[in-house]
């Protein structure tokens, strides 16, 4: 007899079947979806070589750094070279020029050149308008006056004094208007004066009492020949000139002051034989080949950031709807490459410096430290980028990830300290200033101090400490023994202690094998060598390198392997 229940049982047995084998296969598919996630990262983070295994994909942005170091390196020597050229002209030119027109100049006199009576002042402003008028019979160099049109521009000779006042410092009084008032004389360079004792200046009186100042401007011309030599074209040179007497202290002594601005233009006509000058245009073009690198290198390293963004979310979204877990932000950053930062902004710093130096070289600009600024700055950085690459390397990657690990600790650590060096800074620039020369402005109060955390010139800063005042003198001793005994034998040592902590730390680490973040933890469990083809994509990868949109084929990653 048949059981009644039978059928019932047997859909039941079924359903219960169906049901544990619909579940397997969702946890075999979850399981394959985590595999290949993980297979994904570990791709990420693999170096240029893996990844050539791995998907056989050409290491453009290796190749490209390396081309770039090159040309980038040979375009900063060669414009290093021609700067130098420059600041040499323009630094030899502004010593020749105070030979030429301070009276009795010297060089070791250069930073106490003053003068202390009237009769001295007139004879300073007599031999500066002597010598200009005689430039061309006395100068060595090839000096010329400036025109304007048909005329040579003139030699001004500016006073400025306070309008009126009465000064008696004999009777402890005064009255002074503070308004300032500036009278100037014109001197054109046409006739050369008959005596050779100086110009006549008896047209020109002087307020003593009331003098600020006294300036001498005019314009020099000159050529830099020494460029022909290295096969460049010679460029001209505008020198506006100018000295000064200073007097606003009224001390009795007027400080002399020459200074100089340059303006380099290009010649107006020019024939050189004997020489072949090197075609600028070839210079160009190379500079416009390092500007097409630089954007390709660019292009290439922002995608790449652009990559690791887009990854991170993805990753995100996947731990929380895979293990209901939050990712920390440090497993976050390290999608991060700050090495493609390193290398974007170096590439954007190149770009700008060569565009400055195409245009130098054209002679419509001449802001050469701008663009020596730009050029070192790119290549220090691309030279700092092969860090990158040597990272890759157990050995070497522990110098980068010590620093990396001890950047936060060093920088609180740094701002702690810097609070304790500006207090001394402060207190030894408003104390010891007038006493010492080294204390005078808080520039040098600092640039001092850090001469001292570093041992250099210690027993000259003790040395010159003037023993004007007894107490003055007694509190320098105190402050820099305090200083020295604080920064060296106590910051400074633990300063390095925070890094050989963080180095041990790391060094530990790398020999237990045990991996420092939860992302790495995940990414571990892939056991699959980048030549074992699992990393292998659908279709045909595109190997352009200027290409920025994969192929839609080429998304689909191989799930299985």
């Amino acid at each position: 007899m048949d059981d009644p229940d039978a059928p019932y049982l047997a859909f039941n047995d079924l359903n219960s079947n169906g049901g544990s084998m619909w579940s397997d296969i969702l946890a075999r598919q979850e399981q394959r979806e985590v595999e290949s996630f993980r297979r994904k990262l570990k791709y990420f983070f693999m170096n240029p070589c893996e990844k050539y295994r791995a998907r056989g994909r050409k290491p453009w942005k290796l190749m490209l750094q390396i081309i770039k170091i090159a040309v980038i390196t040979i375009q900063l020597v060669s414009f290093g070279l021609s700067n130098q050229m420059v600041v040499t002209f323009k630094e030899e030119n502004l010593m020749a020029f105070k030979h030429l027109f301070l009276k009795d100049y010297t060089e070791h006199s250069s930073n106490s050149y003053a003068v202390y009576t009237q009769a001295e002042v007139y004879a300073h402003l007599s031999y500066i308008v002597d010598r200009f008028l005689r430039l061309r019979n006395i100068t060595v160099g090839n000096h010329a006056y400036e025109k304007d049109g048909r005329y040579f521009t003139p030699l001004l000779m500016c006073q400025q004094f306070y309008h009126n006042g009465s000064i008696l410092p004999g009777n402890e009084t005064f009255e002074i208007d503070a308004q300032v008032e500036e009278e100037c004389l014109e001197i054109y360079p046409v006739q050369l004066p008959t005596t050779t004792e100086g110009a006549d200046l008896s047209n020109f009186t002087l307020q003593f009492k009331r003098l600020l100042e006294v300036n001498v401007y005019f314009t020099l011309k000159a050529i830099n020949l020494q460029t022909v030599q290295h096969h460049e074209l010679p460029d001209c040179y505008d020198f506006s000139i100018t000295i000064r007497f200073n007097n606003r202290a009224h001390s009795g002594q007027i400080k002399v002051h020459l200074d100089n601005d340059v303006d380099i233009n290009e010649c107006r006509d020019w024939k050189v034989t004997g020489a072949s000058p090197k075609n600028i245009y070839y210079t160009v073009l190379f500079d416009a080949v390092i500007i097409l690198t630089c954007l390709a290198s660019l292009v290439l390293c922002t995608r790449s950031l652009s990559t690791g963004v887009q990854l991170q979310f993805e990753y995100r979204a996947f731990f929380l709807r895979h293990f209901g877990k939050l990712v920390s932000w440090s497993d976050r950053m390290e999608f991060i490459n700050g090495w493609y930062i390193l290398i974007v902004i170096s590439d954007i710093l190149t770009i700008t410096g060569s565009v400055l130096k195409i245009a130098i070289q054209l002679k419509a600009l001449t802001s050469y430290d701008i663009c020596s600024i730009l050029l070192g700055t790119g290549t220090m950085l691309v030279w700092i980028g092969v860090l990158r690459y040597m990272g890759y390397f157990k050995k070497y990657n522990i110098l980068i990830i010590t620093l990396r690990a001890a950047f936060p600790n060093v920088i609180r650590f740094c701002c702690c300290a810097a609070m304790i060096y500006l207090g001394y800074c402060f207190c030894g620039w408003i104390v010891l200033g007038p006493y010492h020369e080294k204390f005078r402005s808080l520039n040098t109060v600092t640039e001092c101090l850090f001469s001292l955390i570093n041992g250099d010139d210690m027993f000259a800063t003790f040395k010159n400490m003037q023993q004007k005042s007894y107490l003055v003198w007694l509190f320098s001793r105190v402050y820099l023994y305090t200083f020295v005994s604080l920064f060296i034998y106590m910051v400074l040592s633990l300063f390095i202690t925070l890094i050989t902590d963080t180095y041990e730390t790391i060094k530990q680490q790398q020999s237990d094998g045990e991996p420092v973040s939860e992302l790495q933890a995940f990414i571990s469990e892939c056991k699959d060598h980048p030549s074992s083809g699992c990393y292998r994509v659908e279709g045909r990868s595109s190997t352009c390198l200027f290409c920025c949109v994969r192929r839609p084929n080429d998304l689909q990653e191989r799930l299985e392997c």
